[in-house]
């Protein structure tokens, strides 16, 4: 009687194990998607005094105006550099 319940212990190992590669293999696209996010998250919590202002100007200039002076900004910045 042990042959048989050995043999189906072999079974479900072997399909849990197929079934634990196929939940990794579904849950990468998320993890990815985690990992991006709590870099942005650390970012945002090493630097809140900047953002803080970024969200402000955006309030108080509107997103287009930053975004023209960002995009200045950037021109003048990547002539500088060279």
């Amino acid at each position: 009687m042990s042959r048989p319940l050995a043999e189906r212990r072999e079974d479900l190992v072997a399909r849990s194990t197929a079934q634990r590669a196929a939940i990794i293999a579904a849950a990468e696209p998320l993890v990815h998607k985690a990992a991006t996010a709590d870099r942005l998250l650390s970012h945002v919590r090493r630097y809140p005094v900047p953002l803080a202002a970024l969200g402000v100007a955006a309030v108080l200039f509107g997103s287009r105006k930053i975004f023209d002076i960002a995009s200045r900004v950037l021109t003048v910045y990547a002539l500088f550099r060279r």
